[in-house]
């Protein structure tokens, strides 16, 4: 307070005070008073704006995990359906490949009776046409002999009895 009426009783109005202790109160309390009247409001500001963006960030990120719950429970369901649309191709795959095997044997089967089929028609046809050479040819040889012998064996009183019987057989 001294400083108080030091200032008073001088006439300027201003002057120094040299206590230490007293006038660093006073500027601290000036100091908070002004921090607290101007600071207030830009400190308040600038918290309410951080809290917000700090809210919204949350809220943002409580989003973007159920959407990625989300997501993970249709891959999960995805995949589920692609396992179960493998096994089905497989389990079609071996049916068809069991229907081709079968179906390759059955046609292999039937390829191999048509080629014994034709192979004994081959053979009949080969003997049959063995058997018509034989016979022309035993007649052949038949008929070489008898010209041969014929001259010899046929007299004239047989050749007239041969002809004599060939009128009467063409007469009846």
């Amino acid at each position: 307070m001294d400083s108080l009426s030091l200032l008073a009783t001088e006439g300027s109005g201003f002057g120094l005070n040299f206590d230490l202790l007293e006038t660093n109160l006073i500027n601290l309390a000036i100091i908070w008073g002004v921090l607290f009247y101007f600071g207030s409001k830009f400190l308040g500001g600038t918290l309410s704006t951080r809290r917000a963006t700090i809210e919204e960030a949350i809220r943002d990120a409580e989003r973007r995990q159920q959407e990625a719950k989300q997501a993970l429970s249709n891959q999960q369901a995805n995949l589920e359906q692609a396992q179960s649309k493998a096994k089905e191709i497989v389990a079609t795959a071996r049916e068809n490949a069991t229907k081709v095997s079968e179906d390759i044997l059955a046609q292999a089967k039937a390829e191999v009776e048509k080629m014994q089929a034709a192979a004994d028609q081959d053979v009949t046809f080969q003997q049959e046409k063995v058997m018509r050479e034989l016979r022309q040819r035993i007649a052949e040889i038949a008929l070489e002999r008898a010209e041969e012998e014929l001259p010899s064996r046929l007299t004239p009183d047989l050749q007239t009895a041969l002809v004599d019987k060939s009128i009467a057989l063409l007469g009846d």
